[in-house]
């Protein structure tokens, strides 16, 4: 009898990193460990040195390395599996959250000399405060009628990987001068553990202008948009960028000691965590949109070809599996924002209530919004409170909540809230099919689902499709990650030769569906259409009162930290 064979997967989350043992026959995933980053988001004041402006999210990447120092062994006793049965590793990441190195690998906050300069450190995908580079960026490229703009649906963000870097340049160019290398966390991680620096196609594509066959926007742009970029790609980038499931190359003797694995292990090359979640709901084909719900949502889509959808996050060939335009779109807060509500806005009538029933706050407080019939509550909410993604593609937009009075309840302003992310995916969906990109069902998978079950009928009940689960919730991007691991390996050595044939033996779902109920749909739609109107009306510059009360508290509070 064949001895079963195990892939690692690594998922570096938000907050912290999670490494799970698959075992390669049937995607049974043994064991798993989370290692929390001791420094976590750094986004008030950077560890021993200066506070930080508003709008900014760091992170360290001593961090990244703890999680495959600790969590691997971790998860290998756990799981009771040796080292040598283990065949390939695979790593996902956070997106945008790019880095300053030096040729060798080092980061430059690993320096002494530039530990308390902000911009040595990992731009974490949530730092939004290179929106006005990103402005810069999307001015030029609309002038030049740049290719880029139109395969992210209109606009360039401020999360991603050149607004960051340009914001490095303008606000610190001796750290500019300083790197040799600007990398994707994702790529650097591989970098560590195998010594060789390689860069993925998937997160160049959706987040740093790559496209297949062409490479970079040309040197008169880049020219354009600071005369000192006008060689970047050359002189702070990489020329050859490889396609996902490939192999990077083998683990180094130092990685392999310390994590327990043998020398040479396959490492797949770099993923980002929405990416690689893809083919671990089972989806390799056209028509199911898979939301990865956690503190924000993701929605990855697959097409036969391309079309320039508004607001698109990318449109990308091969950018999820070989031979199909992989489509990202998103909402920057979904579960953040339920968090601020829990913290900031629930009585202590409801925590009392909950403490009697013995039973956790979140759960009364569904139970009570289930109760609601769709528009009884009179409330309705603009999804904002970390900008918006999709389809406006703005971070300095911020939340609305229209229709509250002396009676609203903490129920009602709860269930508005989930009926508003709702609203907010139900746009994106739109956005697809105004291109003949069908959505037919939806696939879910995250920490959302697993703990919110109201959350999950109101999705169904506000875009009128079906939602399957992913079998596993929590460790959907953690799977997809072995998955690419046991593909870097292949066949010979027990795993893969394609991804298709990893998701038909690892990738499963469960049975539970959640199905759109037709009594509430017209309400659905009604309310929708009132959404419509005011995500309009404040998204699309008839009304900039958001920005300019931003921007009034930006400058008050810059005042306060300059003492004046």
């Amino acid at each position: 009898m064949a001895k079963d064979k195990f892939a690692l997967g690594i998922d570096y989350g938000t907050e912290s990193g999670r490494v799970v043992v698959v075992r390669v026959g049937d995607g049974e995933q043994i064991a798993s460990a989370i290692v929390p980053y001791p420094d976590g988001v750094i986004d008030e004041k950077l560890p021993g040195g200066p506070r930080l402006d508003p709008d900014w999210a760091l992170q360290n990447p001593r961090d990244y390395l703890r999680v495959v120092e600790k969590g691997v062994p971790r998860a290998l006793k756990a799981a009771r599996v040796k080292g040598g049965d283990v065949i390939g590793i695979g790593t996902d990441f956070t997106a945008s959250s790019p880095l300053p190195t030096k040729r060798d690998g080092t980061p430059l906050c690993f320096l002494p000399q530039y530990r308390k300069q902000p911009h040595a450190w990992v731009k974490l995908w949530k730092h939004h405060a290179a929106q006005p580079e990103a402005n810069r960026i999307n001015e030029i490229g609309r002038a030049r009628d740049e290719e880029f703009i139109r395969i992210y649906g209109g606009k360039y963000s401020s999360e991603w990987f050149f607004s960051k870097l340009l914001q490095v340049l303008d606000e610190a160019p001796e750290i500019y001068d300083a790197m040799d290398r600007f990398i994707e966390a994702a790529d650097w991680i591989v970098w560590q553990l195998t010594g060789l620096e390689k860069r993925n196609t998937c997160t160049a594509g959706y987040k740093g202008m790559w496209i297949k066959g062409r490479g970079f926007p040309s040197r008169e742009f880049f020219r354009a948009l600071h005369p000192r970029l006008e060689n970047v790609a050359e002189e702070k980038l990489a020329s050859e960028y490889f396609p996902l499931g490939g192999r990077a190359g083998g683990l180094t003797p130092y990685w392999a000691r310390k994590m327990g694995l043998r020398e040479n292990m396959p490492v797949s090359i770099g993923n980002v965590d929405a990416h690689v979640a893809v083919p671990a709901t089972g989806v390799t084909e056209p028509g199911s949109m898979v939301m990865i719900m956690g503190t924000s949502i993701c929605h990855m889509l697959l097409g036969p070809d391309r079309q320039m959808v508004e607001g698109m996050c990318g449109t990308v060939e091969d950018g999820i599996v070989p031979g199909l335009w992989g489509y990202e779109a998103g909402q920057s807060a979904v579960g953040d924002i339920f968090a601020w509500f829990f913290d900031h806005a629930v009585p202590d009538s409801i925590r009392r209530d909950a403490h009697r029933h013995r039973r956790d706050f979140t759960e009364e407080l569904e139970k009570r919004a289930a109760r609601l019939l769709p528009g009884e509550s009179g409330l309705l909410a603009l999804d904002w409170w970390n900008g918006n993604r999709s389809v406006l593609v703005d971070v300095d937009l911020t939340g609305v909540m229209v229709g509250m009075n002396l009676a609203t309840r903490a129920e009602e302003i709860y269930r508005a809230l989930i009926e508003a992310t709702a609203f907010g995916t139900r746009t994106i969906i739109e956005a697809f099919e105004s291109k003949g990109i069908r959505v037919k069902k939806l696939v879910a998978c995250g920490g959302l689902p697993e703990k919110n079950h109201l959350l999950m009928q109101l999705y169904a009940d506000a875009t009128g499709r079906e939602i399957h689960l992913a079998k596993e919730l929590q460790t959907c991007s953690a799977l997809g990650a072995a998955m690419h691991g046991a593909v870097a390996a292949g066949r010979g050595a027990g795993g893969y030769d394609t991804i298709f044939e990893a998701a038909r033996k690892m990738a499963r779902v469960q049975k539970l569906v959640y199905k759109p109920r037709p009594e509430h749909r017209e309400v659905y739609d009604r309310l929708f259409k009132e959404y419509q109107m005011l995500h309009d009306y404040f998204g699309r510059g008839a009304n900039d009162v958001m920005k300019r009360l931003k921007e009034m508290r930006k400058s008050l509070q810059s005042s306060v930290f300059s003492g004046q």
